[in-house]
């Protein structure tokens, strides 16, 4: 599926996983990006493979763990690299630990980043997409946002919380022309599994890939802007989480 008219993106947590894969699906579309993430190095990399397919593309190093500085950085590149039309929020980082036995500073840490700076993502961009009166707003949530997994409990809370903020800005933007999707993906093979934050063995032979969740996120993406697939749940053929 490629893009009729121009199109602007822009990507958090685009270094890496499925922000990567996203980026390469949307360049391979024709979608210009904006690539968001804390490595430079990284993202100029992931950069490099974009470009050749042809598209416009600014790399922009942000720390989203700092959330008083995200939504007024998020809004100067909506008003210098291009007026956003897709934004994709994938930032996030996994955490395991029983509830009794999470410090405070790691409960707060994972709820900044996979809420709040979402939260502040979303108000960076919405000015411009309700001046223009269209937009899509893409979360990446998880499986993990539906069901409870014992031992993933800050991480649960993070993604439940994004799944109401998805349904409630929709509720609320709706009549302003801006879509609001939530893709709700099952285990993925990507490099969180590698975290310091994340102890769990899985057999991450049979998750999904984050070429595959990238294809649904494009797919989400360029439907007719009368549409919107507002809940996407994306789990692996093999029977696993």
């Amino acid at each position: 599926m490629t893009s009729q008219t121009e199109q602007y993106a822009l990507i958090t947590g685009a270094s890496s996983g499925i922000g990567r894969a996203t980026a390469l699906a949307f360049a391979q579309a024709g979608i210009h990006l904006a690539l968001v993430s804390r490595n430079q190095a990284k993202l100029e990399a992931v950069a490099a493979d974009v470009a050749s397919y042809g598209v416009k593309v600014g790399c922009y190093p942000i720390d989203l763990l700092h959330v008083e500085d995200v939504s007024e950085k998020i809004g100067t590149i909506a008003a210098s690299f291009a007026p956003i039309d897709i934004l994709v929020n994938n930032a996030g980082m996994g955490y395991t630990g029983t509830l009794i036995n999470t410090p405070l500073a790691d409960w707060q840490q994972v709820l900044t980043l996979n809420l709040t700076s979402v939260f502040q993502c979303i108000q960076g961009i919405l000015p411009t997409m309700r001046e223009r009166r269209q937009g899509t707003i893409i979360n990446v949530s998880s499986i993990a946002g539906q069901q409870v997994f014992p031992e993933w409990g800050a991480y649960c809370v993070s993604k439940f919380g994004l799944v109401a903020l998805s349904k409630t800005l929709a509720a609320e933007e709706r009549q302003h022309g801006i879509r609001v999707i939530t893709i709700a993906p099952g285990s993925v093979n990507t490099p969180i599994w590698d975290t310091n934050t994340v102890n769990a063995d899985f057999d991450r032979s049979s998750m999904l890939t984050p070429e595959t969740v990238a294809q649904a996120i494009l797919y989400t993406a360029l439907l007719p802007q009368e549409a919107v697939v507002e809940e996407l749940t994306l789990m692996p053929n093999a029977g696993k989480f």
